[in-house]
């Protein structure tokens, strides 16, 4: 193990192997990594450990410059296991590069179907057991690690001493089509409320738009940047401060050139950053995987539901039928051929989208009987996980305390500083 420091903590690097498939433990071994998070001064104290889940699917876990955010409250109590899920960060991370090891479309497909939310919680179990010595452990579950935190406490709530969830309750039943059926009302919601602030933006994503139609455009790395490509940049407006980053990025869309306007460099390279799967390409691969179960093939559900909302088509606008509606955290076919990161795994993505023997994720008779003090920040206006849904999950769930609130957005946990963390403690101990 390698220590380190950075202001007011000590960082241990922690490296565990577990199965790539659990069924089988002798099998194909995967390498996670972990990093330790302690105060200073209290790295030889007998601290309870607090694991934490990123969102995603498909991200490592955040990687923090000293006490910022939440961690600052965690490690007041805690020791923190800022762990990188399987097939991200450092955890044997899976992409375009290495995935052709594993053979085809259908070897890779196969493969990437260990990699939800179920397998992420056994090996959770396996790291909790090597670093607790069997004592349980809190988790913290932001977005997608909140989805991950339901299982665990549907699968193995034995190993939990305290659940945290941070805008991540999931629907348990919802098929995929469900949930985008939900999630198009909403982002559009979002976008009228990006233009009631920065009318401006109206005129000038119209206008890209109309360049995108006439030109083709090619961002640096080969990513093209297509009319629907340009509208996913929505997916910035659920952050507490997306709109005002979507509005900076709009305003400097163009420059005069000798051969007429064109779009800057710096803009395309600022929607290259946003828009590239290039450093989490299990995003887009098992985005919808993330809701299948009971049978039914996801299908391409993002796809296949916005026909049911033509606003949202990019041509829209320049037909004169209102504004251009970004869209938001969704996948569609057309991601892996715009983005050289997953054009290799296109047809792998379309297996996986076909597949219907997905496991169930929860067990609603085990969440009604659940003992384990669970406490979850639902975000009124979460564009990304819809608070009806949240709710009716949270109403499953025995002894689960909510906290409703409109005063963040999905990245409420990080954006808070220690506040929603705090009063989350607080709800699930009962002392608020």
């Amino acid at each position: 193990m390698t220590s380190y420091r950075q202001p007011g903590l000590v960082l241990t690097d922690r490296h565990f192997t577990v199965p790539l498939d659990h069924a089988e433990p002798a099998g194909e071994q995967l390498e996670l990594y972990g990093r330790e998070v302690v105060a200073a001064g209290r790295c030889g104290a007998d601290l309870p450990w607090l694991v934490y889940l990123e969102g995603g699917p498909g991200f490592g876990a955040r990687r923090f410059a000293g006490k910022q955010a939440w961690l600052a409250r965690a490690v007041q109590e805690y020791r923190v296991l800022l762990l990188d899920q399987r097939g991200t960060g450092r955890s044997t991370p899976q992409n375009r590069q290495n995935l052709p090891l594993r053979g085809g479309p259908e070897e890779q497909a196969a493969h990437l179907a260990h990699f939800r939310a179920d397998s992420i919680v056994r090996d959770c179990e396996a790291v909790r057991r090597t670093l607790t010595g069997g004592a349980p452990w809190t988790v913290l579950g932001q977005s997608f690690g909140g989805f991950c935190a339901m299982h665990y406490l549907s699968t193995a709530p034995e190993g939990l001493r305290t659940v945290i969830i941070t805008g991540g309750l999931p629907a348990l039943d919802a098929h995929a089509d469900d949930v985008y059926r939900a999630a198009y009302p909403r982002i559009q919601r979002k976008v009228e409320a990006h233009y009631a602030r920065y009318p401006q933006d109206v005129p000038r994503a119209r206008r890209i738009v109309e360049h995108l139609t006439e030109h083709k455009t090619v961002l640096p790395g080969g990513y093209t940047l297509t009319p629907e490509a340009f509208q996913s940049l929505g997916i910035l407006l659920g952050g507490g401060d997306g709109s005002h980053q979507l509005h900076y990025l709009l305003e400097d869309a163009f420059v005069r050139t000798g051969a007429g306007h064109e779009l800057s460099d710096a803009f395309q390279e600022a929607v290259l950053g946003t828009l590239s799967f290039a450093g989490h390409p299990l995003y887009a691969a098992l985005h919808e995987a993330i809701y299948a179960q009971g049978g039914k093939p996801t299908d391409w559900a993002a796809e296949r539901v916005r026909a049911d909302f033509p606003q949202f088509d990019a041509a829209a606008p320049l037909n004169g039928d209102g504004p251009l509606l970004f869209t938001g955290e969704s996948i569609h076919p057309w991601h892996f051929d715009v983005d050289p990161a997953l054009r290799p795994l296109r047809e792998t993505a379309q297996l996986l989208a076909a597949r219907t023997d997905w496991t169930p994720l929860y067990d609603p008779a085990r969440l009604a009987a659940n003992e384990v003090p669970v406490a979850a920040a639902v975000y009124h206006a979460d564009m990304y996980v819809d608070a009806e849904h949240s709710l009716r999950t949270a109403d499953t769930v025995r002894g689960l305390r909510t906290w409703v609130t409109d005063e963040y957005e999905h990245d409420g946990v990080r954006a808070s500083g220690t506040r929603v963390l705090d009063r989350l403690l607080a709800l699930a101990r009962g002392d608020a």
